[in-house]
């Protein structure tokens, strides 16, 4: 005999990240604006009611669905655990994993989709934001933070220095890829990236005798 009910708490969390997980797709082929709650429901067979239930208006499931994201990112990021690990070590492996999943088709026309339409939903950029970069900047700032007062990495301001590395990350390449000059890149590629990104921004602010001369 089926059972019929609401689904167990398991079960309602797959659910809820499925529907997340479709909410960023349709994000990034149709944009915030000519996006419907009901066009969402119907792509993700869920009911409109189920999507006001979690998530109570098309904004707040735009932010979870950021969020949902913004979380593999956050869960790549080294921690304080990390600090035996050589810095290097610990910062390849997260720069690996940064650009794979930010140089995805779908994440990539999400971003330039909200970009698009910033100037006509300010409060979604900052909602983006905040939810995304934000917290992976944060976090990084952190890490860097403890590898300042362990003498591995020069004074400064850390929320500056994971900035800068992030850029680093990203350089050109990334803007070719947002403008869709050249191909998503292959797992492969991504490899030599990252190291050459981490090798150059390792040059600029690892703290060495002398350089501690110099100042």
């Amino acid at each position: 005999m089926t059972r019929c009910g609401r689904p167990k708490k398991g079960e309602e969390a797959l659910r809820r990240d499925q529907l997340l997980d479709r909410a960023v797709r349709l994000f990034a082929e149709c944009g915030y604006g000519n996006l419907s709650l009901e066009t969402i429901a119907r792509e993700a067979r869920v009911s409109l009611r189920t999507i006001y239930r979690q998530f109570g208006s098309k904004a707040e499931l735009f932010g979870a669905a950021v969020c949902r994201c913004s979380d593999r990112f956050v869960a790549l990021l080294p921690t304080a655990e990390t600090e035996t690990q050589p810095l290097e070590d610990a910062l390849i492996e997260f720069a690996r994993e940064f650009l794979f999943h930010l140089t995805r088709p779908d994440l990539i026309r999400v971003r330039m989709q909200l970009l698009a339409e910033a100037q006509r939903f300010p409060e979604l950029a900052a909602q983006f934001y905040t939810m995304g970069p934000e917290r992976t900047l944060n976090r990084l700032a952190e890490f860097f933070a403890v590898h300042q007062r362990a003498g591995r990495v020069i004074d400064g301001d850390p929320l500056f220095i994971a900035g800068q590395f992030i850029n680093c990350l990203r350089g050109e390449r990334y803007q070719r890829l947002q403008l869709g000059l050249e191909p998503t890149p292959a797992e492969t590629e991504i490899e030599p990236w990252a190291r050459q990104a981490v090798k150059l921004f390792l040059g600029g602010c690892l703290r060495s005798p002398n350089r501690d001369a110099e100042t």
